[in-house]
C-alpha cells in the first residue's frame, strides 16, 4: 500500500492548508462611493468639488494607502529629547508612512487650504472629505485638523495672520524643524490643557510674561496633552497679567534659534498611536499675543470650534468604514447555507448600522454648511452652528463606540484579530467623544449657549420647524423637546439626556426631508417612535431592510 505523507492530501480530499469561504481583501476601492455622503456634498452647496472628492476616496481606498495606515500605527512616534552630544533637541521621529499620508492628506487639501479657496462650499467639501479620508487612520488627521482650525482664530491678530496665513493654507508638506517663514508650508497645533484642570482651561497655571517689546511675552508653565509636537507655531493659553490670553508658539524662532519647548514625555494612548500627543514644558519660551489680553477662551473657541467639526466628520467617517467592512465581509462570506448577508437577522443589523451611519452622514454635510455659509457671514448660520456643531459633536462621537464594536462582530473572530483592521478602529472609536471637550463639556456648552445667546435658541427651533407635519413620531419628539427648553434653570444634571433629545430630533428632521422613506421611516420608527431594543439590529418587522441596505451598499440584495 502506498503512504501518504503528512504534508499530502489524501486521494480526493483538500488540501489543509486550502483557504475558502474568506472573502477577499478589501483594497482599492472608492471611499467616496457613498451616496448619502454625495448626495449631502451636493444639498449642501459644494457639488463643483465631488470630482475632486472621488479622487481622494479612489486614494483612501487604494492598497498603498491601506498599508501606510497600518505601518504608521504600528511603528510609532519616538521621542528625542537630545542629541548624541546631549544638547537638547526635542523632537519626534515619525515612521515613512506618516508622512506619506501627512503629504497626501495636505496636498489633498485637507488642512489650511480651504480658507484660501473661494469657491463655494470649499468647508463643505473638506468636511466630506475629511469623512472620506478617515477610511485611512485617524491619527495624522489631528495635526491636519489642528492647522485649518488655527486660521479663523490666528485672524484675531491680524499682523501675526498676514504672516503665517498664506503657509498655513498652503498645500505643501514640508516637515523639519525650521525657521516657519522659510518653510513651503506650515502646520499648528494647540496647548490647552493642564494636569490640574483639564477642559476646566480658566485654572491653567502656565504664566505669560510681557517683555519690552509690545505684544511679545515669555511663557513659564507646563502643559498636559498637546499632540503632534512637530508642528511649526502652537496656539497656547497662558495667564497674563490682564488674565487668560492666546498666544503663538513658534518651534524655531525667527533668527533661527530653537524656541524653548522640553518635550517631558508621549502619551500611551489607548489607540491614535501614530499620533504623538505630548507633554512640552515651556520655561522662557517666546510668545506672540493674539487678540486682546483676557480673551484667550474667547479666541481658541474659533479654533475649537472647527475641530469640533472634525471630531463629527470622523466619528462620521469610522462609522461609515466600519459599515463598508461588515457588509464587505458578510457579502463573501456564507455559513449556515448561504452568503451572511441574506440571513434575515445579519441583514436587520447591517440595516441598523447603515441607517446610524447616514444619521451622521447627513447631520455633518448640515454642519459643515452652516460653517461654509456662517464663515460667509450668514448671522443665521453662524448660530446654528454654534449650537448645533457641539450637539452633533456628543452625540455622534458617543454612538460610534458601540456601532464599530457591533460592525466588529459582523466579522465573528477574524474581526477580532489586528489584521482585519477592526481593532485598530475600536480603540479609535472613543477619542472623539473626549477630544474637543467630552460629553459632559460638549453638552453643558449646548445649554450654556441656549442661555446666553438666545440667536441659537431660534436657529435651532428653526431648523427643526422645517420638517413640521412630516412625521408624526417627529412631531410628538420636538414637542417634548421644546417643553424641556422652556426652563434652562437646574436642569444641568439632565444637560446629556436633552441634548441627546436635540441631536435626535435634529437627524429625524433631516432625514424625513432628505432621505428616501424606508429611511426616515425606521429612523423615525426605532430612534424616536421607541420602536427599539438597546442593541443594533433591533429594527421592527416593518423595516423595508432590502431597501435600507440597496442604499447603503449601492448594490441590490436579494
Amino acid at each position: 500500500m502506498k503512504s501518504t505523507l503528512p504534508h499530502e492530501a489524501a486521494p480526493g480530499s483538500a488540501a489543509t492548508h486550502a483557504v475558502t469561504n474568506q472573502p477577499p481583501p478589501l483594497i482599492d476601492y472608492d471611499a467616496a462611493a457613498d451616496t448619502v455622503l454625495l448626495e449631502g456634498l451636493r444639498r449642501e452647496g459644494a457639488g463643483a468639488h465631488e470630482e475632486e472628492l472621488r479622487r481622494m476616496g479612489r486614494v483612501a481606498g487604494s492598497e498603498q494607502v491601506q498599508v501606510w495606515s497600518d505601518q504608521a500605527n504600528r511603528f510609532t512616534p519616538e521621542l528625542r529629547t537630545h542629541d548624541r552630544y546631549g544638547n537638547r533637541v526635542d523632537e519626534v521621529d515619525f515612521h515613512p508612512s506618516w508622512h506619506s499620508l501627512m503629504d497626501l492628506a495636505v496636498t489633498q487639501g485637507g488642512a489650511g487650504a480651504p480658507w484660501a479657496d473661494p469657491r463655494p462650499g470649499a468647508h463643505v467639501a473638506r468636511a466630506a472629505g475629511s469623512h472620506v479620508w478617515s477610511h485611512t487612520e485617524a491619527g495624522h488627521a489631528c495635526p491636519v485638523s489642528m492647522t485649518y482650525a488655527v486660521v479663523p482664530a490666528l485672524r484675531h491678530e491680524p499682523a501675526l495672520a498676514a504672516v503665517y496665513e498664506p503657509l498655513l493654507t498652503s498645500r505643501q508638506y514640508d516637515p523639519g524643524l525650521r525657521i516657519p517663514t522659510t518653510k513651503q508650508g506650515l502646520l499648528a497645533g494647540m496647548g490647552m490643557t493642564e494636569k490640574q484642570g483639564g477642559s476646566d482651561v480658566r485654572s491653567n497655571t502656565t504664566l505669560a510674561t510681557p517683555t519690552a517689546e509690545p505684544g511679545v511675552f515669555t511663557l513659564r508653565g507646563h502643559k498636559w496633552f498637546t499632540s503632534a509636537p512637530m508642528c511649526d507655531v502652537f496656539l497656547v493659553l497662558a495667564q497674563a497679567p490682564g488674565g487668560l490670553s492666546c498666544f503663538l508658539v513658534p518651534r524655531v524662532l525667527p533668527d533661527g534659534t530653537r524656541n524653548t519647548f522640553r518635550i517631558q514625555r508621549l502619551k500611551d494612548k489607548l489607540g491614535n498611536r501614530s499620533n504623538a500627543s505630548a507633554e512640552p514644558e515651556f520655561d522662557g519660551t517666546v510668545a506672540w499675543r493674539v487678540g486682546e489680553e483676557g480673551r484667550g477662551v474667547k479666541i481658541i473657541i474659533d479654533m475649537v470650534n472647527s475641530t469640533r467639526l472634525d471630531c463629527v466628520a470622523g466619528s462620521a467617517g469610522l462609522m461609515r468604514q466600519a459599515f463598508v467592512h461588515a457588509a464587505h465581509h458578510t457579502r463573501h462570506r456564507s455559513a449556515f447555507g448561504g452568503p451572511l448577508i441574506d440571513k434575515p437577522l445579519m441583514r436587520n443589523v447591517l440595516a441598523d448600522l447603515a441607517i446610524e451611519s447616514e444619521a451622521a452622514t447627513t447631520l455633518l454635510l448640515r454642519l459643515a454648511g452652516a460653517a461654509d455659509r456662517g464663515i460667509q457671514g450668514d448671522a443665521g448660520e453662524q448660530a446654528f452652528r454654534r449650537i448645533a456643531t457641539a450637539i452633533g459633536k456628543y452625540w455622534v462621537a458617543k454612538r460610534t463606540p458601540p456601532f464599530v464594536a457591533e460592525a466588529l462582530e459582523c466579522l465573528g473572530g477574524n474581526g477580532y484579530v489586528e489584521e482585519s483592521g477592526l481593532p485598530r478602529m475600536y480603540r479609535e472609536a472613543p477619542l472623539n467623544s473626549i477630544w474637543e471637550g467630552s460629553g459632559n463639556v460638549n453638552a453643558l456648552d449646548v445649554l450654556r449657549a441656549l442661555a446666553k445667546e438666545p440667536a441659537t435658541y431660534e436657529a435651532l427651533t428653526g431648523e427643526l420647524a422645517l420638517a413640521a407635519g412630516a412625521d408624526p413620531r417627529l412631531d410628538v419628539a420636538v414637542r417634548g423637546l421644546l417643553r424641556e427648553l422652556t426652563d434652562l434653570d437646574g436642569i444641568e444634571g439632565q444637560a446629556r439626556r436633552i441634548v441627546e433629545q436635540m441631536a435626535l430630533c435634529l437627524q429625524g428632521s433631516l432625514l424625513v426631508r432628505h432621505a428616501p422613506a424606508a429611511v426616515a421611516d425606521a429612523f423615525c420608527a426605532t430612534r424616536l417612535g421607541g420602536e427599539w431594543g438597546h442593541a443594533f439590529g433591533t429594527l421592527p418587522r416593518s423595516a423595508d431592510t432590502a431597501s435600507i441596505l440597496q442604499r447603503a451598499t449601492g448594490e441590490t440584495l436579494r
